[in-house]
């Protein structure tokens, strides 16, 4: 049977925390702010609900 990965858990900078922000505001979308943080989608949107920095892409 093979291993399971053990994830590490990542705490959020202040760069990290603005990187968020900004590209929130351009309405990058949660992909895209993902990758570009190196976390995944649901870290990303947990960490903008608990922001109060909507992702939506709408405009």
């Amino acid at each position: 049977m093979a291993k399971k990965k053990k994830s590490v858990r990542r705490e959020w900078t202040k760069d990290d925390v603005k990187t968020l922000k900004s590209l929130a505001k351009q309405k990058a979308g949660v992909a895209k702010i993902a990758k570009t943080l190196k976390r995944t989608p649901a870290a990303t949107a947990a960490k903008a609900h608990t922001l109060g920095v909507s992702l939506d892409t709408r405009i």
